[in-house]
């Protein structure tokens, strides 16, 4: 992907969804005929991570002839598992594209779907307990495409104990936003997080939520900012990072707080190009999508069981933008 990743990535295009009134389930096709049926759960449909993923999907199944059911769980882990319950016991699905929001938590199910011989692949979360890799942890999976939260959570780390260097801060307070506190996905970042800051200068002195939405961070990041008006950095996603600028734009903190963000959006990207963002990790959302569905229909087709794939493995600088990288990198989704 090296050479090739803006070509790659400009085949992203954000599509709308038509909801269903069924509990959270949404279809653009009316299904039939001999062409391959794909069960699609979405985390969250409306989200901008999401939405490019998606998106990719659903081009590479209309190009291959497949249609796609759409099942749209918005952040509710038990609307996902009665979605996914339903999809195996309707009959209708040979492949079911799965987006865990509690990935233990489906484990059971996807077996099950598994032994009814539907093909599943899993993209962007991880399907199972262990955080720290992107093979698969479900026997029988026909593919898992997977970033991993703690390498991640390294990343964000490293970049900014080297923001804070930068500015020569000791210490230097920094606010931290979780996506959604409680969640694996952000527990095994924050835990890595805190390894990469460990012996440095970086003091964690106000934490929030951002729950991968601009308006929610900026409250959250008031409410830091209000309790600890000196922070020097905050970290967070790249949605969080958005609700940070407004914030700090409202109190005049505009460049005098470092920013770093991980989610390689396009609003990221541009932010390190122009010195507001520090620094930002880089993440795949229309490659994943991409990457899962053709996985899924190689193993509808011909069976095909393609081993664990991370969709982050071939960015340049190890997914890590800075100022001086940030031209070699094209944001897959907005922000």
């Amino acid at each position: 992907m090296n050479k090739k990743l803006r070509t790659v990535l400009s085949l992203v295009a954000v599509t709308a969804v038509a909801t269903l009134g069924l509990a959270g389930c949404s279809s653009d096709t009316a299904g039939g005929g001999d062409k391959p049926q794909i069960a699609y759960l979405s985390f969250a449909v409306t989200n901008s991570y999401d939405s490019p993923m998606l998106a990719a999907a659903k081009a590479v199944a209309e190009a291959n002839g497949a249609e796609v059911t759409v099942f749209d769980a918005n952040n509710d882990p038990k609307v996902q598992y009665q979605q996914l319950q339903d999809a195996i016991t309707s009959g209708k699905f040979q492949g079911i594209i799965t987006q865990p929001i509690f990935g233990t938590g489906l484990t059971d199910l996807v077996t099950q779907a598994i032994d009814a011989g539907i093909k599943v692949v899993n993209m962007d979360q991880i399907l199972g307990p262990d955080l720290t890799t992107f093979e698969s942890q479900v026997d029988g999976l026909s593919g898992n495409v997977v970033f991993v939260p703690t390498e991640l959570g390294t990343k964000l780390g490293e970049q900014v104990v080297a923001a804070c260097a930068s500015q020569k801060l000791d210490p230097c307070n920094v606010g931290y936003m979780y996506n959604i506190k409680a969640s694996a996905l952000d527990v095994a970042t924050k835990e890595a997080f805190d390894a990469a800051i460990k012996g440095s200068p970086v003091k964690i002195v106000g934490e929030g939520e951002g729950f991968f939405t601009p308006s929610y961070a900026l409250k959250a990041v008031q409410d830091m900012l209000q309790a600890q008006p000196g922070i020097n950095l905050i970290a967070g996603s790249d949605q969080s990072i958005q609700g940070a600028v407004q914030a700090l734009d409202g109190a005049g903190l505009t460049g005098k707080v470092l920013l770093v963000g991980f989610g390689g959006s396009s609003t990221a990207v541009a932010g390190v190009a122009n010195g507001t963002w520090f620094a930002d990790v880089a993440q795949a959302p229309a490659t994943t999508g991409k990457l899962a569905m053709q996985q899924l229909l190689a193993a509808i087709k011909s069976g095909t069981v393609t081993p664990g794939t991370n969709p982050l493995s071939g960015l340049p600088n190890n997914g890590v933008i800075t100022k001086d990288t940030a031209a070699q990198f094209t944001g897959e989704w907005i922000g």
